[in-house]
């Protein structure tokens, strides 16, 4: 009865001390490892029951996983087409708005174009840049402190009229103000009694061009308030009389004793031949 008495006490002291916390947790580590070198020992047995289940187990292992993620991979290859099918639609939507902006610019600048040609028809427009000019050869030059004029060869025989450009190369050198038989007599744009309408580029200013008795410049007038006039810029003909074409280069802009005046690109003293505007 004693001996059965202390086995009792023996197994009770066992289960009491498994079932504290700390024990469990050893005894569960303690099972695994077990387990582990149970699994690990069966990869030595090459043959016989073991190595059949061992190969039925794997090959349930792999084709479970091929089959469980079949499905990820299937969402996974369509997510990726399909976000490749919305970035090629947006590139699509790109160059279709690139497409309709181009059509766009195009059907605007056939408009800009035909409004162009139907407002030179209106106002009559001459080709600014042309070639019809007439050859003339300087007979007299008629130099004082206040007359700058010159003679030249061409008279209405030739079919020089009154109040036409002349040039020099493709410089603006002064009109015409008297025409006879044979002879014309040109203006010159340093005389005192010359006044020119002009602009001034890039400022786009409108001016008269005033003539100093000097062979060098002449003074800008009538400046507007404005626009801002620097040293260099380039005074053309406006032609907003009527007569002397627009756009013939005269000078450039230059300050003396703060006033601004123009500095011709023609060298009066060496004039030889003209041209005059036909």
């Amino acid at each position: 009865m004693a001996s059965d008495a202390g086995r009792d006490d023996f197994i009770i002291a066992i289960r009491s001390a498994f079932l504290k916390k700390g024990t469990r947790q050893k005894f569960s580590l303690f099972t695994l490892l077990l387990i582990s070198i149970f699994v690990l020992s069966l990869e030595y047995f090459k043959s016989g029951p073991v190595n059949t289940f061992r190969s039925i187990t794997k090959d349930i292992i792999f084709k479970g996983s091929y089959f469980i993620t079949g499905p990820f991979v299937y969402i996974k290859n369509n997510y990726y087409n399909f976000k490749d099918h919305l970035q090629m639609y947006e590139e699509y939507t790109d160059l279709k708005n690139k497409d309709l902006n181009l059509s766009s610019l195009l059907h605007e600048n056939k408009f800009y174009k035909s409004e162009n040609e139907r407002l030179k028809k209106l106002i009559d427009e001459k080709n600014i840049y042309s070639d019809d000019f007439i050859l003339s050869k300087i007979l007299l030059d008629q130099q004082s402190p206040y007359l700058k004029s010159v003679i030249i060869n061409k008279g209405f025989k030739h079919g020089i009229t009154l109040g036409v450009a002349v040039k020099e190369q493709s410089y603006f050198v002064g009109k015409i103000i008297n025409v006879n038989l044979l002879t014309s007599r040109i203006l010159l744009a340093s005389d005192l009694n010359s006044k020119i309408p002009v602009i001034i580029e890039p400022a786009g200013a409108n001016a008269i061009l005033s003539g100093q008795g000097q062979n060098d410049y002449a003074e800008l007038e009538y400046l507007p308030k404005l626009k801002k006039i620097k040293e260099g810029n380039i005074v053309y003909t406006s032609g907003v009389d009527g007569i002397i074409p627009p756009a013939i280069p005269i000078g450039k802009v230059i300050e003396k004793d703060d006033d601004i005046f123009v500095e011709f690109f023609v060298d009066f003293n060496q004039l030889k031949f003209v041209k005059v505007n036909n």
